[in-house]
């Protein structure tokens, strides 16, 4: 029995670390689990659509393997990984490095909702959630084990990846998109600045530390949000010009797409092609609207400040054939895709600074944070032109598409020319709009400022001391022909206020009022001097008889009162 107590005495330090354990392994295997299928989800869809072409080609050279080994490689190449193809005519290897845009869309979705769904394995809210590095590292170890398996696996195929690319874009990507998931799954929390950023900050001016660390988390929204909206407007506006192009070359194009292949099949195939590469397209025409333009062949440059030819030996491809053959005087027009650009991040950022008509940055904190959203323009732009482009073959097609710094450097210098001016003059405006006392004499504002007329406040009413008689609660008969006029004095001391018959009016009439359930304001009399007596309000009485010196006058001498209305 000691044996045992000693061996239990010595587990009980143990039991935490294995109870950790087993509450974090169902996190990590769902997260490597979730991972892997996002993977073989994407490889999946590719392969099947890849397998629908093959089979109805009318010359299908290659068994099911090849068309498989097909399928993969386009999966790697939607990662941006660039293949080198090996069937060529003149039998030397050539590469293939445009990635299609449009196929990243399914691998980014995947893996992003792979990272989102592995923070909550238990539903039923027993267990706590998964840790943030658990379930990124679980995903993104799951998805690149079944993506180097696809590179062994389409290495010996026609279309062979590069293995140096896929060590560099399948974690990256992996590592974007999941952690873009986990951070979502966490409600998008805001943690302390890096190491490197922070030291970065303490290094700039007190000055200008200080205007980036005032509201740095409104101005950083604002400037992203910015742009972003910048980059949309450039690629909507480059897909825009690519669509009339197409119009304008729409019998060349048809040529082409036509002289390509004769079955159906083959046909739908290149139609799928061009879908694809659409994307890539508007971000070309983005590129030509910018200035730079793009490359269609080792030195040859395509942009509206060119003036030669492209070059005659382009394979024909219904998207090449909306290139333009030379630059024209028509050629200018196509700065409105920039200048729609650049007025589009102004806007929002001015948007952004004055909010319900109050200023919420100054002028030159708005200019700044315009001068920012450009930059993440520029920078977005780069990227995606980068992306877009990239070698086709080797000599004339060895770089194909525009080039990254240029698209990245043009976009900047557009949205910055024309942004900051807008957003500070739109600034004004809007402060301009809100002005206080725009409304005019008589109105006013409620809350932020929304022009809601205002109901003028009424005098307040005069004291006692301040008027010439006190005010008297008397309860007095609701009367059409009644008037309250009919009670007040004269001003003369001697006048008819203080008649016998006049007295005996005011008093019978008193008698009357002290029976109805209805009350109004009257006004007491002076005394026989003229002056006002300051009296207490109080309800009239009946019975008692007023003193000589009380406003109230007294009934004559021998005189009955009148008998009050009986209440109905």
């Amino acid at each position: 029995m000691a044996g045992v107590t000693q061996m239990t005495d010595r587990r009980t330090p143990l039991s935490p670390l294995l109870t950790r354990l087993r509450d974090r392994s169902p996190g990590l295997a769902a997260s490597l689990l979730g991972g892997a299928l996002a993977a073989v989800l994407g490889l999946g869809s590719f392969a099947v659509l890849v397998t629908m072409l093959w089979i109805s080609s009318p010359y299908p050279d290659s068994g099911p393997s090849g068309a498989l080994h097909i399928g993969a490689a386009l999966w790697l190449l939607a990662h941006g990984v660039e293949l080198v193809r090996t069937d060529t005519l003149a039998g030397a290897a050539r590469p293939v490095g445009v990635t299609p845009l449009l196929l990243l869309v399914l691998p980014v979705w995947l893996v992003f909702r792979a990272g989102r769904d592995a923070v909550d394995v238990d539903e039923e809210g027993d267990l706590p959630p998964v840790a943030a590095r658990t379930a990124l590292s679980g995903v993104v170890t799951g998805y690149v084990v079944v993506g180097v398996a696809a590179g062994v696996y389409t290495s010996g195929g026609a279309l062979r990846p590069s293995w140096l690319w896929i060590a560099g874009c399948l974690p990256l990507l992996a590592v974007t998109a999941a952690g873009a998931g986990v951070w979502t799954a966490y409600g998008r929390p805001r943690g302390p600045l890096p190491p490197l950023a922070r030291r970065a900050l303490d290094a700039l001016p007190g000055g200008v530390r200080r205007f980036v660390t005032a509201d740095a988390r409104g101005w950083t929204r604002a400037s992203l949000r910015a742009g972003l909206a910048g980059a949309a407007v450039l690629v909507g506006g480059g897909a825009l010009l690519v669509g009339a192009s197409l119009v304008w070359h729409g019998g060349s194009a048809q040529d082409s797409f036509l002289r390509l292949t004769e079955g159906w099949s083959g046909r739908f195939a290149v139609l799928l092609l061009a879908l694809v590469l659409v994307p890539n397209a508007a971000v070309w025409g983005a590129a030509y609207g910018l200035g730079p333009g793009f490359e269609l062949g080792a030195g040859h440059m395509t942009g509206p400040l060119a003036t030669g030819a492209p070059p005659a030996l382009l394979p024909p491809f219904p998207l090449l054939a909306a290139v333009p053959e030379a630059a024209g005087p028509w050629s200018w027009a196509v700065g409105v895709v920039p200048l729609a650009a650049g007025v589009t991040v102004g806007w929002f950022t001015a948007g952004a600074a004055v909010a319900d008509g109050k200023a919420r940055w100054s002028w030159a904190r708005t200019a700044a944070v315009a001068g920012v959203a450009a930059l993440l323009c520029g920078a977005l732009l780069w990227a995606l032109a980068a992306l877009a482009g990239g070698p086709l073959g080797v000599r004339t097609l060895a770089r194909f598409g525009p080039v990254g710094w240029q698209v990245g450097g043009a976009t900047v210098g557009w949205t910055a020319l024309v942004g900051v001016p807008v957003a500070v003059g739109a600034w004004g405006w809007r402060l301009r709009e809100r002005e206080p006392g725009a409304d005019g004499p008589g109105r006013g504002k409620r809350g932020d400022g929304d022009g809601v007329v205002a109901t003028p406040t009424p005098a307040p009413a005069a004291t006692p001391a301040a008027t010439s008689a006190p005010v008297l609660p008397v309860s007095l008969p609701v009367d059409e022909t009644f008037e309250l006029y009919d009670f007040l004095p004269s001003d003369a001391v001697g006048s008819s206020w203080y008649d016998d018959a006049a007295r005996e009016s005011r008093w019978s009439a008193l008698r009357k009022a002290a029976a109805s359930p209805e009350s109004m304001e009257v006004a007491a009399p002076p005394d026989a001097r003229g002056a006002a007596t300051p009296t207490e309000p109080r309800e009239v009485a009946a019975s008692p008889e007023p003193r000589e010196a009380s406003p109230s006058p007294e009934p004559p001498e021998g005189a009955t009162p009148p008998e009050p209305p009986q209440a109905p």
